[in-house]
């Protein structure tokens, strides 16, 4: 979701670089100015790798809370709820 709405102009280097040879800096209020291609597909390599680490942070996250022990190391005088006080001494 995120390079398909951030990734546009990142998408553009791709074909500039492969079809014409040259890339350009486009801007709204002015003509664009060439620059250098490697410059620009640098960009769009780091932006890449930049929401890939951030989607597989995310899965390393969901699988360490699926798989993690926090929820399961709660000492019995901790717990709360229905079923929470069954070891525990009435008065």
């Amino acid at each position: 979701m995120i390079l398909g709405v951030f990734g546009h102009d990142y998408q553009i280097a791709n074909i500039e670089a492969s079809e014409f040879g040259k890339c350009y800096q486009y801007y709204n209020d002015k003509e664009p100015v060439a620059i250098d291609c490697s410059s620009k597909l640098f960009d769009q390599a780091l932006f890449f790798i930049i929401v890939t680490a951030l989607i597989m942070s995310g899965i390393i996250s969901l699988i360490k809370g699926i798989k993690g022990k926090w929820d399961n190391e709660v000492k019995t005088k901790d717990m709360v709820g229905p079923g929470g006080d069954k070891n525990l001494e009435k008065d």
